[in-house]
């Protein structure tokens, strides 16, 4: 058996190699990034989208945007589903070569031109056709990400009801500490310290005075708070509660990773269950189902849509991004060697231990699994079991908040690009942002938003291809080197175009499940679309027109 401990040290190490190696690579033969180019957070600031930003406030934001509950969610389903071999391998190598080039190239195309989202770039740089489908792609699985997710956080509130203290007092103290950080000039590591101090405070007063309410009340409550966090300045509440969750996330992994050392667990779970599962073959579905934890398409439009525009300079954007999804690795990597380790995988050896089995605490939920693994590890290092599984809850849902009003930002900034520039109502920011929640709301009765999210589970991985397309089309009319997107976004396209036809085949329509069958034939017709259009881009020898402001790569 191998010991997660030594694996641990070596992911790590790997990641950090990686980002030296690759990433530098990356830099010389794509991005060269210069700060004598005025990002659009100091040419088109307006100190509510476009605002400069720390770095490390803006890692902060991006990484807790980015990470969400993926990372955790799917490792553990696919570690369920094909072992934590296959898992482990794909959250090493697609985080390196596939994710963090994704993220960091979305990036800096939207800040090389005037931060606009991938939806506008795919427009300026492939075609208007190729624009409004990937907007109308992006749109709806935003929405989608919105009605989940605050289900996912109202059930979670009506559960756990002694973690709706420290969820809702981050979002005071955030409020607090921005104020002091950007209007009183305060000193951020001591008031970094001060508030991680405030929140672990919150973690024992929740455990002490539970807050109960139903499911749907907690759902209305989850989606008016996006609509506000979504159309306050960034400044106010999503920067600094994005820049606090992100040391809840980090605390986690360093409380995790000291844990693992201190245990020196081995590996108990199975390294390989088999070519085949009950959601399909090893390969298309172990990709789509790890997703954010090696390669997400919704970290697009998070470094299009809302980074670019805080980013102060441009060298800055290599540790925002390619760093911030390799850390998103890393966690991934943690997660299955905790659950893999720590948990039994079907039954435990004594009684006094049945209730760390994986697959009876996977029947209640991916939250209660991956919070008792937490805590029965941190119990190694002194920390009370219960306190620990609050934690790990409370590192999932803080980051499902995060998601939340990040994806409500990003649905009105696509809204406000495209219908929003001929139709001026609904570019208006209240009114394109009650949009989107109010069809996430629409979603979220009768359980719709159930029958509508396997297919987008190929759906984000299908975006994340497309938008390696559309950068690579980008790089092309610059004469840059198109090897390290283009063979990353072809094999992401292949894979979740296999997916979407093994769901329509195999699954869907043998089910009678038409509903699913649709949805699953409009995105394999959307993504064959889009690649064609690519494909008429890289046959034009021309090089991109530019508008005012932005910046000419190869002038660099």
């Amino acid at each position: 058996m191998l010991n997660a401990a030594l694996i641990a040290v070596l992911g790590a190490i790997w990641f950090g190699v990686m980002y030296k190696w690759y990433g530098d690579l990356i830099d010389r033969k794509l991005i060269s990034p210069n700060d004598d180019n005025v990002t659009p957070a100091n040419s088109l600031r307006d100190d509510i989208d476009y605002v400069p930003s720390r770095s490390g406030i803006l890692f902060g934001h991006h990484f807790s945007s980015i990470a969400g509950a993926g990372p955790i969610v799917g490792p553990i389903f696919a570690y369920y589903l094909f072992g934590w071999l296959p898992a482990m391998l794909w959250i090493l190598l697609g985080s390196v070569f596939i994710g963090a080039v994704h993220d960091y190239t979305a990036l800096m195309t939207s800040v090389r031109s005037r931060g606009v989202s991938i939806s506008e770039l795919a427009q300026r740089h492939v075609s208007n056709t190729a624009r409004w489908i990937f907007s109308i792609f992006l749109w709806v699985a935003l929405v989608l990400v919105i009605a989940v997710f605050g289900v996912l956080t109202a059930q979670t509130f009506a559960e756990k009801p002694e973690i709706v203290i420290p969820s809702v007092g981050l979002m005071l103290i955030a409020i607090l500490f921005g104020m002091l950080v950007y209007q009183r000039n305060l000193n951020l590591v001591f008031g970094t310290i001060v508030a991680l101090v405030l929140m672990f405070v919150l973690i024992v007063l929740g455990e002490r005075f539970p807050i109960q309410a139903s499911a749907d009340l907690w759902l209305v409550v989850a989606l008016l708070y996006s609509f506000v966090a979504a159309t306050i300045p960034v400044w106010v509440l999503l920067q600094p509660r994005d820049y606090l969750s992100m040391y809840v996330l980090i605390i986690g992994i360093g409380l995790a990773f000291v844990s693992l050392l201190v245990m020196q667990p081995e590996i108990t779970g199975p390294a390989f269950v088999g070519l085949t599962s009950k959601s399909g073959p090893l390969w298309p579905i172990l990709f789509i189902t790890v997703a954010c934890g090696a390669v997400s398409g919704f970290h697009s439009a998070v470094s299009s849509g809302t980074t670019s525009k805080q980013l102060t300079r441009e060298t800055h954007g290599k540790r925002i991004a390619f760093g911030g999804m390799l850390t998103e690795g890393l966690l991934a990597l943690i997660v299955v060697l905790l659950i893999s380790s720590v948990l039994y995988w079907d039954k435990a050896p004594a009684k006094e231990l049945s209730g760390y089995v994986f697959q009876t605490l996977l029947s209640k939920s991916p939250n209660i699994t991956f919070g008792t693994a937490m805590g029965r590890a941190m119990e190694s290092i002194g920390i009370p079991l219960q306190y620990g599984i609050a934690f790990g809850v409370l590192m999932l849902n803080a980051f499902i908040f995060t998601t939340l009003d990040t994806c409500a930002r990003l649905s009105r900034y696509i809204m406000s690009e495209t219908v929003g520039q001929k139709i001026p109502l609904l570019g208006n920011i209240h009114v394109a942002t009650g949009i989107g929640l109010l069809f996430a709301y629409i979603l979220t009765t009768g359980n719709n938003w159930k029958i509508l999210w396997p297919a987008f589970g190929a759906a984000n991985q299908l975006i994340g291809g497309l938008t390696l397309l559309v950068v690579t089309a980008y790089m092309f009319g610059f004469k840059k080197a198109t090897v390290y997107t283009l063979i990353p976004g072809g094999l992401m396209l292949v894979t979740t175009e296999g997916a979407l036809i093994y769901q329509l085949i195999w699954q869907y329509l043998p089910a009678g499940n038409y509903v699913l069958s649709a949805v699953a034939g409009v995105l394999m017709i959307l993504g064959v679309v889009i690649t064609v259009e690519v494909y008429r881009r890289l046959q034009r020898k021309d090089q991109l027109v530019f508008v005012e402001g932005e910046v000419a790569v190869g002038k660099l």
